[in-house]
């Protein structure tokens, strides 16, 4: 790899704030911010508005769509008139 051109990638805290959901992995995203970790380290932090332990999708709260209504609202709309 050429040197210089390559951002550092690092570990990074994520905290998604509605969940109170914390988790450390690797990233290149910068952060001004700092949290320290349970193993006494101090590492970037980065706050999510959203994560897997907020989204509808992943806690199976997510409101199903009425998609059959919503098809035959386009049938009639776009159909071929006669």
């Amino acid at each position: 790899m050429k040197k210089g051109i390559h951002p550092e990638y690092r570990p990074v805290v994520f905290q998604d704030a509605s969940a109170e959901f914390v988790f450390l992995t690797r990233s290149t995203i910068k952060s001004s911010d700092t949290i320290e970790w349970e193993d006494g380290k101090t590492y970037p932090l980065i706050k999510l508005e959203i994560s897997s332990a907020s989204h509808p999708f992943f806690t199976g709260k997510q409101k199903m769509l009425d998609t059959a209504g919503r098809v035959e609202k386009f049938k009639r709309k776009y159909a071929k008139k006669d």
